[in-house]
């Protein structure tokens, strides 16, 4: 078996306040903000912003990816192609959906421990407004990556699995939000099984206890009592996230956890599934650059009725403009690089480089000298910009920016999750992987700027009010 070699996460940076939910429906009091994906992210595409940042600190080419999510962008069609597109990665690299339940997840986590792989868990939880999985969900990533390495961060100790046919929560295709059963029913199967997966647990790792202790469950029930019965108990961040619930929470304790540390991960979904884990010496070195709760910090909020806006829940005017043309496939698969991984073209004669690409130069005249060159992981500086407020934005007003890219290249591209305020001439981006519009049932992916030094300081905002 191998060993947990690196991991990485991603959380959107919109934020719905709860006090805010409360008021507008007449619930009970509340406190504190809900991660929400924007209206460009999906499933697919915060999967390629958390296996881009694992793959950009740790250099490696995964045998395989295994994509869990209970929100897949598409049914009969592997989602896990795109990100594998997104990444770069060689054909030869398998790529797989395993989707349906938040439990899928443990089916990725098996299957590339197994193969040495890249487990990519993400999800955009909808609920019903006023719903649990609308106020105490939670929307993001989080890819972890397996190999024969020498360095694993991590030592999977033992792993079990119990499962049980309980109806207390489901969704029939085609419906936007899960329906569920009455907490209490649920948390009375559960309870007696978390304890029991722990005990089965610790014994076949031969601990008596964990230094940490995660429980996740779509049940709040079941986190409330186990967060009482474990005293190092935690539980995800941003509140149940499907797919990637359990994956975000390990994620969070490996972000503080010390070498030598124990972590117990209970997952209390249709059964419970439970890890043990212990630190190695090289997880200080290996964590990722930016901490879920770093990344927890750093939102900024949108109001509620742009976030049902966004979800589907909240019917708005539409742009008075043609409705944008659906994408074909042949024309897709032909520059699949660079709608994928924004790759261009260097001029092997001059070195200047084309975006998008092309034969013939156009600095030298060269033609079919080029080689090719991705820059999805790379950073440039904002030559001008613009900002648009009369065309249609989910988030207005629109923001665009000419890039040029560090090593060559320039491109216009519209900024995501920025204010006005962010944008300067001289302003440091990077890019992020994004739905553009999706039509005739099709999504239109591609890449967006991503203002990672906005003027004045803090990590950019998103997310503008409509």
């Amino acid at each position: 078996m191998t060993g947990l070699v690196a991991y990485a996460t991603y959380l959107p940076r919109p934020r719905v306040r709860l006090p805010e939910i409360a008021a507008t429906l007449g619930t009970g009091p509340a406190e504190g903000e809900r991660v929400a994906a924007s209206y460009d992210e999906d499933s697919t595409t915060m999967a390629v912003e958390a296996a881009a940042r694992l793959l950009c600190t740790h250099q490696a080419t995964p045998r395989a990816i295994y994509f869990a999510t209970t929100s897949p962008a598409y049914l009969d069609k592997t989602n896990a192609a795109a990100i594998h597109a997104a990444l770069a990665l060689p054909q030869e690299t398998f790529a797989a959906d395993v989707i349906g339940s938040a439990r899928s997840a443990f089916a990725a986590w098996r299957a590339a421990r197994a193969d040495g792989g890249l487990a990519v868990l993400a999800d955009v939880r909808t609920g019903r407004p006023g719903s649990s999985d609308e106020r105490f969900g939670g929307d993001g990533a989080v890819a972890l990556l397996f190999g024969d390495s020498a360095a694993p961060i991590a030592d999977v100790l033992a792993e079990r699995s119990w499962s049980v046919e309980i109806l207390d929560r489901w969704r029939l295709p085609g419906r936007q939000a899960s329906d569920q059963w009455e907490e209490r029913f649920g948390a009375e199967t559960y309870l007696p099984l978390v304890r029991h997966a722990a005990e089965a647990t610790l014994a076949a790792a031969g601990l008596d206890s964990a230094d940490h202790v995660v429980v996740v469950s779509p049940n709040s029930g079941v986190r409330k009592q186990a967060m009482r019965a474990f005293a190092t108990a935690s539980t995800t961040p941003i509140g149940h996230s499907g797919a990637a619930d359990f994956g975000l929470g390990l994620a969070a304790v490996l972000d503080r956890a010390e070498p030598g540390e124990t972590i117990l991960v209970l997952s209390a979904v249709d059964g419970c599934d439970a890890l043990a884990l212990r630190a190695t010496d090289h997880l200080p070195a290996g964590r990722q650059r930016r901490t879920v709760a770093e990344q927890l910090d750093d939102g900024v909020v949108v109001p509620y009725a742009t976030y049902l806006g966004w979800r589907g829940w909240l019917e708005r005017e539409p742009p008075r403009r043609p409705e944008p043309g659906r994408p074909a496939g042949p024309p897709s698969a032909r520059a699949v690089d660079w709608k994928f991984a924004f790759t261009g073209s260097v001029c092997s004669r001059c070195g200047f480089t084309h975006l998008p690409p092309v034969r013939v130069c156009k600095e030298c005249g060269a033609v079919d000298e080029m080689q090719r060159r991705s820059l999805a992981g790379a950073t440039g500086t904002v030559a001008t910009y613009t900002v648009d407020r009369l065309a249609y934005s989910p988030s207005p007003p629109l923001i665009e920016a000419i890039v040029d890219f560090d090593g060559g290249g320039r491109y216009p591209l519209e900024v995501a999750d920025a204010r006005p305020g962010d944008l300067a001439v001289g302003t440091r981006v990077g890019l992020s992987f994004r739905r553009l519009f999706t039509a005739g049932g099709v999504h239109n992916y591609f890449w967006k700027a991503r203002v990672l030094e906005p003027p004045g300081g803090s990590a950019g905002a998103g997310g503008g009010a409509a």
